[in-house]
């Protein structure tokens, strides 16, 4: 499968590389005001530079997408992640209410 890419979840780096990626899309995350959920895209180069190849603000929840690989091996559910989500949905409605008033 030459130049094909193969998703795996979790990706074999180490713990610091697995740290800045994570570093990384969160800071991308902040920068472009994402909220709830979004799936940050990176690749790693060959000389262990990280690079952001695609913020996706509506990544697909099915059984084989990749954002459902990912909360899997995170150790949540996908009930789990639904309900943080509208959680997060509560208290951004409740926060602007407040700034309203």
């Amino acid at each position: 499968h030459e130049g094909r890419m193969q998703l795996r979840v979790p990706a074999r780096i180490s713990e610091e590389l697995t740290a800045e990626v994570q570093r990384v899309a969160l800071a991308v995350f902040h920068a472009v005001e994402c909220s709830g959920l979004a799936r940050v895209d990176c690749f790693v180069t060959p000389d262990g530079r990280v690079v952001v190849n695609e913020v996706n603000t509506m990544p697909g929840c099915t059984p084989t997408s990749a954002y459902s690989k990912l909360f899997a091996a995170s150790g949540h559910s996908f009930n789990e992640v639904v309900d943080r989500l509208i959680q997060l949905a509560i208290d951004r409605h409740r926060e602007s209410r407040e700034l309203q008033h």
